[in-house]
């Protein structure tokens, strides 16, 4: 299973709210798209563990994904420690994407910051030879991605480049609302969440137009990346 870019989330719903856009800009344009969730997002206040990967599942349909998988860590508690590392970097020897996609390393939930610390240092080990995963018995090769970014999602972060989604609003959405436990809907009942309002839909397209509006786009998607980004030419800036 070869994939071009996989998006590797602290939390189902981490990737659809952040980047969704994206990757079904890419998914139209011929790319293979995956998403790796740590955890089954089970300390929400709304919805279950077992109706979150439900949702994933219906999300991973609508965005048209080659790929989605689960690990089951703990949500709450994504620790860094090498079994998880060894998780993450069996995946991404499984998955090979050319790029990855990861939580910004700084963030409101304490599970984003540790998912993207421990994306970034299994990109990096899973490109070393005699580094062993939990699958020796299967010699997985290494396999080290070109190309690691973060996605925004709480915080009001600087991006250092965006990516103009705009066609790709309307599916981004409704990929977002496949999480239906999670996010607001007509007629919904249960406990009220900072994420759960009409509002809340109302600020992230917002900040896609104010992301968007510097390069002549009505919709973009931020990203932030820790490494020199390289272009072919001049005319590939926007």
């Amino acid at each position: 299973m070869k994939l071009d870019i996989l998006a590797i989330a602290a939390h189902p719903d981490d990737v659809e709210l952040s980047c969704s856009g994206t990757l079904l800009k890419h998914i139209d344009a011929g790319k293979s798209c995956g998403i790796l969730d740590l955890t089954k997002g089970e300390l929400g206040t709304r919805g279950s563990a077992t109706e979150r990967v439900a949702e994933a599942m219906a999300s991973a349909k609508i965005v048209g994904l080659d790929y989605r998988e689960n690990l089951g860590m703990k949500d709450g508690f994504i620790e860094y420690s090498e079994i998880n590392l060894k998780r993450i970097i069996s995946k991404i020897r499984l998955t090979q994407p050319e790029i990855v996609l990861a939580n910004a390393p700084r963030d409101r939930h304490p599970d984003h910051g540790n998912a993207s610390k421990l994306t970034r240092d299994a990109c990096f080990y899973a490109g070393l030879t005699k580094y062993q995963t939990l699958h020796e018995l299967e010699a997985q090769k290494p396999w080290r991605p070109k190309c690691l970014y973060y996605y925004i999602q709480d915080y009001t972060l600087e991006p250092d480049f965006v990516i103009d989604v705009s066609p790709y609003v309307e599916k981004k959405f409704e990929s977002i609302m496949a999480f239906r436990t999670q996010f607001f809907e007509d007629g919904m009942t249960g406990p009220q969440t900072p994420i759960s309002g009409q509002d809340f839909m109302d600020y992230l397209k917002a900040r896609m137009q104010q992301w968007g509006r510097p390069v002549g786009a009505d919709y973009a998607e931020g990203f932030l990346a820790d490494r020199t980004i390289g272009i072919n030419d001049l005319f590939a800036l926007t």
